[in-house]
């Protein structure tokens, strides 16, 4: 049994247009309660994620950095919580039959359990910087 550093953490399955998240909120028993929804990769979507969020208290969030599809996402969230940006070979799942709601509590439980390295992600102003500097050359 591994030893949980986060009592309530949202892992979150991010696609081109649907996210899928679940909130790991373990009581003082040691017992975890999973709550997972689905949401869309759009504006509104990530707004109702971030409300989803709020509702249940969950201020840790983790998702794997696939393609470009995570840099929204991150925008939203990173203003209401502290989001950890993982390489998917640390998220790697398990073998067998695969589901996106499975990657998504998968990535929750090894974020709970302070099992993923997260990735440097540098500030909101020099991401900006960078940004312009893309689009000029």
């Amino acid at each position: 049994m591994f030893k949980i550093f986060r009592k309530n953490c949202c892992g979150l399955d991010v696609h081109k247009t649907w996210i899928y998240a679940c909130i790991g909120i373990t009581d003082a028993n040691s017992r975890t309660d999973y709550k997972q929804a689905r949401f869309s990769s759009f504006s509104k979507g990530l707004r109702d994620l971030a409300d989803w969020l709020a509702k249940y208290n969950c201020k840790d969030v983790c998702m794997e950095s696939s393609g470009k599809y995570w840099i929204p996402v991150f925008n939203i969230l990173e203003k209401t919580c502290f989001v950890t940006l993982a390489h998917p070979k640390y998220t790697k799942p398990q073998k067998g039959n695969k589901t996106d709601r499975k990657d998504a509590k998968w990535i929750c439980d090894l974020f709970m359990c302070d099992m993923i390295k997260p990735s440097f992600i540098p500030p909101a102003n020099i991401r900006h910087l960078r940004d312009l500097m893309r689009y000029r050359f």
